[in-house]
């Protein structure tokens, strides 16, 4: 089958145009899916610099977001038949979604939205896991909690789920960070409540908004160099998400709080194989719902046409640019 890949770690001019075979027959649990289309995470870039090709493995393919059809089910599989249209995002210890067909795990998939194309699908399933896992399982936050959320990196992939899930589904005041008239208006269609600029001084901008403190935050970049504002501006007993890898970031200054430092990593639970892994299957489910429902929308903001080295060495720079709104996605 036709994929794209790379043999030594290196810069986005390592992936290749390959020939590999097919995946074998699906036992157990997996669905061996055609896929349709891929959206870039900064996953797939930090796993080319870091990592080579997986044991037993001369190519590693990556891609950690997907939209396509079932071809064939496993003798174990429960919720999924051939022929369902699906999106999911896979784990990090098997081949990557940059192919025609993939073997993943029921656990990991969710049904496709009703009235999405193969792109907007594939714009939301990494994004809209590791936002919901970082608002409800890290944060702790309900349907009924108050306060104020501080989305910092908020026109990214994650932010712009995190903030539709936060605005719909709490009753938190979504305060999102964007530096660019760009980014800022995009958050704002998001339905981010309050718009502050993480370029400069965010305590006095969020106190300029009538607000103390903030209860949760959700760090989506940058973590380290914002660190002295979350220490100032988080309610005692608060609550602090990263998911980003800060080269440093003291702890003990928020022990006079009391506050709750997680980080949120999507993989987790496959990494692991946790006992409540298909608790991703129930996230994407419903996300999938709510999207139907018209309650939150597909981040795709740039659509490309073909599965080759070229578009996504490309889409891998835009990526390490760090000047991208929402999701790149590529149409196979």
């Amino acid at each position: 089958m036709k994929a794209v890949g790379y043999k030594t770690p290196g810069a986005s001019d390592s992936l290749q145009d390959i020939e590999i075979p097919d995946p074998t027959a699906p036992e157990g649990r997996d669905l061996l899916v055609r896929v349709k289309a891929v959206s870039i995470n900064p996953v797939d870039t930090k796993i080319r610099h870091r990592a080579g090709p997986l044991d037993g493995e001369a190519w590693r393919v990556l891609g950690w977001d997907a939209a396509g059809i079932i071809e064939a089910v496993g003798p174990e599989v429960t919720s999924f038949s051939v022929g369902d249209r699906v999106f999911y995002a896979g784990a990090l210890t098997r081949q990557g979604s940059n192919a025609e067909l993939q073997l993943v795990e029921e656990t990991l998939v969710g049904h496709l939205p009703e009235g999405l194309d193969w792109g907007q699908a594939a714009s939301l399933p990494l994004t809209g896991i590791t936002a919901w896992e970082m608002l409800f399982d890290r944060l702790a936050v309900t349907s009924l909690t108050q306060g104020a959320l501080l989305v910092v990196g908020g026109a990214g992939g994650v932010g712009s789920i995190l903030i539709q899930l936060a605005r719909k589904l709490t009753g938190l005041t979504v305060i999102a960070t964007a530096s660019r008239s760009q980014t800022q208006e995009w958050v704002r269609v998001m339905g981010a409540h309050h718009v502050i600029d993480h370029r400069g001084d965010m305590v006095a901008q969020i106190r300029a908004l009538g607000l103390e403190h903030v209860t949760h935050i959700a760090s989506l970049t940058a973590s380290d160099q914002h660190q002295s504002c979350y220490e100032e501006i988080l309610a005692p007993q608060g609550s602090l998400s990263l998911i980003d890898d800060p080269e440093r970031f003291d702890i003990v200054g928020f022990k006079r709080k009391s506050a709750v430092i997680s980080w949120e990593f999507m993989f987790t639970r496959s990494l692991f194989s946790t006992p409540d892994r298909g608790r991703q299957h129930d996230i994407l489910e419903q996300i999938s719902s709510l999207v139907q429902a018209g309650e939150i929308v597909p981040t795709e903001q740039k659509r490309v046409i073909g599965l080759n080295a070229q578009n996504l060495i490309d889409l891998h720079r835009e990526s390490e640019s760090g000047a991208s709104i929402g999701k790149s996605v590529l149409i196979f």
